[in-house]
């Protein structure tokens, strides 16, 4: 494998966007010229398609052709298979499972590449409006291959919010009603999309000023978080801090409203856990 230094990015994230292009057009095609697909489920409300599997099989092989020595992190059937490898692929097939069963717009395929803990490339194909959104180190952020940035919003009065429903974690629901309680008060409305892929993707180019959801896996936020960083965004966990990939938890949004936005999640979200640690530390 090519050492990071000569690694062109810009080069490969035109692969990387050709492959996104490719799986998300067969997505696409089958879905509507299929029936409505068999589905297994992965828990409580979450689905897996043979679409999905497949899908996911046909990135991996060009993944590992473009480069064989790097490791990958995947939704479905190949799970994970990284150690020391510098360079890990972040996967995710079809993004917006539901969506996709339904044939509801949108759904995505999304894939972004980490070295050595750094993202450094992030794709995200919507396949029903075909738009491809993507960002790679040191290029900025790009929609079918026009720049994007975020919104220049100045508060959370005046912008669009999305967010994502839980749908197998509900141990939050009551603090996250309020916050949307809250949100449907102090903003021009809140969208629920199916996809935080997409939702992400939306960020980055200024459709919508903020996202907020909690539950969420590395594969559903790692390119689109990289794209909205990469047009001038910024994203944190609940707490304000950059454990979003891992953490099941993610705030973006324009740099304008970050402040705001991100305060008042944590306000909402974390209040009973500040309460908690607050009475132990009284011990």
């Amino acid at each position: 494998m090519q050492e990071v230094e000569e690694l062109n990015y810009k080069q490969l994230c035109k692969h990387v966007c050709v492959l996104a292009m490719e799986v998300g057009d067969y997505l696409r095609e089958e879905r509507l010229h299929s029936g409505t697909p068999t589905s297994e489920s992965k828990g409580l409300h979450d689905f897996v398609t043979m679409f999905d599997k497949e899908a996911e099989r046909r990135i991996v092989v060009r993944l590992q052709e473009l480069m064989p020595d790097a490791g990958y992190i995947a939704e479905e059937g190949h799970g994970e298979h990284h150690g020391n490898e510098p360079f890990v692929w972040i996967i995710d097939p079809l993004d917006g499972t539901t969506n996709f069963i339904h044939r509801f717009a949108p759904t995505c395929v999304s894939i972004a590449l980490q070295h050595q803990g750094r993202m450094v490339l992030g794709v995200v194909y919507e396949i029903w409006m075909q738009e491809c959104f993507y960002a790679y180190d040191g290029g900025g952020a790009f929609l079918n291959g026009s720049p994007i940035s975020v919104s220049s919003t100045a508060h959370v009065d005046d912008a669009l919010l999305a967010t994502g429903f839980p749908y197998t974690d509900f141990k939050f629901m009551s603090q996250y009603m309020k916050l949307l309680e809250w949100s449907m008060h102090h903003s021009h409305g809140v969208r629920r999309l199916g996809s935080a892929a997409a939702d992400l993707a939306y960020v980055a180019c200024g459709r919508v000023d903020g996202f907020f959801e909690y539950g969420l896996k590395p594969y559903d936020v790692a390119a689109g978080a990289y794209i909205v960083m990469q047009a001038g965004g910024c994203v944190t966990d609940f707490s304000r801090h950059d454990k979003w990939l891992h953490g099941g938890e993610i705030v973006a949004s324009s740099a304008a409203i970050a402040t705001e936005l991100q305060q008042v999640v944590e306000q909402h979200m974390h209040a009973k856990k500040r309460l908690r640690d607050y009475m132990f530390t009284r011990k």
